[in-house]
């Protein structure tokens, strides 16, 4: 046997009934009866009681008799089955695990820290309770070992000095990372009757050894791409200034007054901080 096999025992109210009778029934024939069939009937009664299975909404119970499995109960309400069965309790419901941070190397090699969020369940209960030695630890060894492959497979972010040309990184891309986590889960889970309901990523940094470091360089990017932005609109303003005023006739420049005035207006539009005019109240040339 290497499936899971569903089985229907007995209604256990059906047999609850029967042990009342023995037991009433016992007590009469004591006072009734020969002093040995109250004996049988309380025996009968006790042997009875070890069989009761009750099975709560979204949970299951699997049965073994001497060590060979006999089946599965997965509906919920009161059973009774071979007093002689071994009764194990399997969780059906939807399970929470969030992993510890790990501590691992993204695709560049940068040290991170890393952790997943994992949502599961018990599908198949022969594999969970007999294909693996404990299913729960089994979620979280191989969760844990999914994350650190995961990890390696991206870099944790897009940088363009090192000409990279990654569409998808840990820090932008947490759609694709979460298909691709969920997808290594459910390949290791599998074996263990484990289905994965969703898989993302807890939380996710740069080690504290480079946080700093990284940072720095994060904000260095961003000023770079912003002074680039920048200079592109100063480039495309002075353009225009000076086509209106050729177009105008506004004032008639040489190219030595374009350049100087091309400097002053790049100075104004690129500088971190407000210009300060100077009103020349002298001639054209002063």
């Amino acid at each position: 046997m290497t499936n899971e096999k569903e089985i229907s025992p007995m209604n256990g109210y059906i047999m609850i009934l029967l042990l009342v009778l023995l037991l009433f029934g016992g007590a009469f024939m004591l006072l009734r009866f020969h002093p040995a069939l109250p004996v049988i009937a309380i025996l009968c009664a006790i042997l009875i009681v070890p069989g009761f299975v009750l099975v709560n909404p979204n949970s299951s119970r699997v049965l073994l008799l001497f060590g060979s499995y006999v089946g599965t109960i997965k509906k919920n309400g009161l059973f009774w089955v071979n007093p002689l069965y071994t009764k194990k309790k399997i969780s059906l419901r939807a399970s929470n695990f969030d992993s510890e941070r790990l501590k691992v190397n993204d695709k560049l090699g940068n040290p991170i820290m890393i952790s997943t969020i994992l949502v599961w369940r018990v599908t198949d209960t022969y594999k969970a309770a007999f294909d693996v030695d404990d299913y729960q630890n089994f979620v979280r060894v191989q969760t844990d070992a999914a994350v650190r492959k995961l990890a390696s497979m991206y870099p944790y972010d897009n940088f363009a000095d090192e000409g990279l040309d990654e569409d998808i990184t840990l820090r932008s891309s947490l759609n694709e990372v979460s298909i691709a986590l969920e997808k290594e889960l459910q390949e290791r889970l599998s074996m263990a009757g484990i289905e994965v309901l969703e898989a993302r990523i807890g939380y996710l940094a740069y080690a504290q050894e480079i946080a700093n470091a990284m940072l720095k360089r994060q904000q260095a990017t961003a000023i770079v791409a912003a002074r680039h932005k920048i200079v592109e609109g100063a480039v495309s303003m002075v353009e225009m200034a000076l086509d209106e005023l050729n177009k105008k006739n506004v004032v008639d420049l040489d190219e030595e007054r374009k350049a100087a005035m091309v400097s002053n207006l790049m100075v104004v539009l690129c500088s971190d901080k407000d210009a300060a005019p100077i009103v020349n109240a002298g001639t054209l040339n002063h």
